[in-house]
């Protein structure tokens, strides 16, 4: 299997929203959005799959050491192997990829957060950089881009946060300011225990209100010259506002299920969005 195969492989057995974005892509675009999609993966599987600390703390310094020696030229994973070939033309720098591992390592310390600029932090690690980079790759010719690509990866991070609640809880995870639950009068145990309440859906109701703000400023940071380059982004922004809509129609009930849409859903947005021009998600994410 070579580096590029492995890495569609990858992307394409997650079921992500992301990959339906990626099919509309030139080929040399699409083989670097999927290796950085495949590079996500790699570390963010380090921290889900390894139950001893210790060893995911092992796992993540190496992949530190893997991002070195891709850029002094000495991939060897498959997936530096895939990514080598862009950094150049794609703008992508080592501190970034440093940036998406230290998220990873906030994971292995950290299982609550107290306010929101505590938790903005940890989004920026987690999606917001990813953000940048996908600009990147995508293709930008004013920096006011990259301003649109961290709101737009913060707005996807909220939005996976309210999706995953329950599943988070079932690790003993909460992403939810502790200020928020305060304000809103839901204790922890409450989200570790799957209540549903009111006062939960009003807290719920507070955190993709949160979420469609960021998705308001992305849009209207996103200079009219690289829409179309960012059209990929866009794709992704068309599939996860729905997926917020969806959610709120479903009265929040995310403590005992995984909300999601179909693949059918999914690339009927990507492809409606590709043909609009980003046009559709820009209004419905102004209102």
């Amino acid at each position: 299997m070579n580096p590029d195969t492995y890495c569609q492989e990858k992307a394409a057995r997650s079921g992500s929203s992301f990959y339906y974005a990626f099919l509309f892509l030139p080929p040399d675009r699409r083989r670097a959005i999927t290796a950085l999609y495949a590079f996500c993966r790699e570390v963010d599987d380090v921290v889900d799959e390894c139950s001893e600390v210790s060893v995911a703390r092992m796992k993540l310094a190496w992949w530190r050491t893997q991002i070195e020696q891709m850029f002094e030229g000495r991939a060897d994973h498959p997936v530096t192997l895939a990514l080598a070939p862009h950094l150049e033309t794609c703008r992508i720098r080592p501190e970034q990829l440093y940036a998406v591992i230290e998220g990873m390592e906030m994971d292995l310390d950290q299982i609550r957060y107290p306010d929101w600029d505590s938790l903005r932090k940890y989004c920026w690690h987690a999606a917001g950089v990813v953000g940048e980079l996908s600009a990147g790759i995508f293709g930008y010719t004013d920096p006011q881009t990259l301003v649109y690509a961290d709101r737009l990866g913060l707005a996807f991070q909220l939005t996976n946060i309210i999706r995953d609640v329950g599943d988070d809880a079932r690790r003993n995870r909460i992403y939810l300011p502790a200020e928020d639950l305060q304000r809103f009068g839901v204790d922890a145990s409450d989200i570790l225990n799957r209540v549903h309440s009111p006062a939960f859906a009003e807290l719920m109701r507070f955190q993709a209100q949160r979420a469609r703000q960021y998705y308001r400023e992305a849009v209207q940071a996103l200079p009219e010259a690289d829409r179309r380059a960012q059209r990929p982004g866009l794709m992704m922004a068309a599939i996860y506002h729905a997926l917020l809509d969806e959610i709120e129609r479903d009265d929040w009930h995310v403590l005992d299920q995984r909300i999601s849409l179909t693949p059918i859903r999914k690339l009927w947005l990507a492809w409606t969005t590709w043909v609009g021009g980003g046009r559709g998600i820009i209004r419905r994410a102004a209102r």
